[in-house]
C-alpha cells in the first residue's frame, strides 16, 4: 500500500500557528484501531515498514536512513497521525488542512475549509481492512468534528491499491491527468485525484427512513 503525492495546491503554513488537529480529542477509536497524533518516539516503529521498497515505491519521500526519517517526522508532527492495532503502529496518515482556491474578494471564506489526506500501511498487515477503517474515521473527523467542506487525495494512477482504497471509502475520482506526475524511477506518469464533499458524506451517513 502506498502513500499519496503532495497536493497541487497547499497552504504555506506557519508552524507557530495552532494546527486544526489540536482541537480534536485524541485518541480516536474504531472497532479495531486507535488513531493519535504522531510523536518523535514513534520513529522506531515507523522505520520498520517505511524503509521497505514496496512502501517507498509510491511515497512522496524515500528516507535513506532512520536519521532522515526522524528529521521528516519532527517536521511533520503538525499533520501526521499514526494508526495502532493491539498497541502496535500498523500505518500512518497525513491530514493536511488547507485553503481552497478562491478569487481575491472571497479568499477569507476559503481559508482552512478542506483537507488533503495521505496514507501508508505496513504491508505485514495488508488485506485486513485496517486502512479503510482508519481513513473512514478520518473522514468522519474532517466533516463532523472539523466542519470541513471537502477532502481530497492524489495518487499515481498506477498505484492501484491506493486508488481502490479511495474508492472503497466513498471518494470520487474527479481528475485523471496525463503524464503530469514525475516518479523518481518510472518517469512521467498519469496522476489521479479523488475528492469527497461534506454533503456527499452526510448523504452516505444519514440514517435510513
Amino acid at each position: 500500500m502506498g502513500s499519496w503525492q503532495a497536493a497541487v495546491v497547499t497552504t504555506v503554513g506557519d508552524e507557530d500557528v495552532p494546527s486544526p488537529l489540536d482541537a480534536v480529542v485524541w485518541p480516536r477509536r474504531t472497532a479495531r484501531l486507535s488513531l493519535r497524533r504522531v510523536k518523535p518516539a514513534d520513529a522506531e516503529q515507523l522505520w520498520h515498514y517505511r524503509r521497505l521498497e514496496e512502501v517507498t515505491r509510491w511515497v512522496t519521500r524515500r528516507p535513506h536512513d532512520r536519521a532522515e526519517l526522524e528529521e521528516w517526522l519532527a517536521a511533520g508532527l503538525r499533520d501526521q497521525l499514526v494508526v495502532e492495532h493491539g498497541g502496535r503502529i500498523v500505518g500512518d496518515l497525513m491530514v493536511r488542512v488547507e485553503d481552497a482556491w478562491a478569487q481575491r474578494e472571497v479568499v477569507a471564506q476559503a481559508r482552512g475549509v478542506q483537507a488533503e489526506l495521505g496514507w501508508t500501511l505496513d504491508p505485514a498487515v495488508g488485506g485486513r481492512g485496517f486502512m479503510s477503517e482508519a481513513v473512514g474515521e478520518v473522514l468522519r473527523m474532517c466533516f463532523e468534528d472539523l466542519g470541513l467542506r471537502r477532502v481530497t487525495a492524489n495518487a499515481f494512477a498506477v498505484n492501484e491499491a491506493s486508488c481502490r482504497l479511495a474508492e472503497r471509502v466513498g471518494m470520487r475520482r474527479e481528475v485523471h491527468a496525463v503524464r503530469d506526475s514525475l516518479h523518481r524511477d518510472l518517469g512521467w506518469l498519469d496522476g489521479v485525484g479523488y475528492a469527497l464533499l461534506a454533503e456527499e458524506w452526510a448523504a452516505r451517513t444519514r440514517p435510513a427512513g
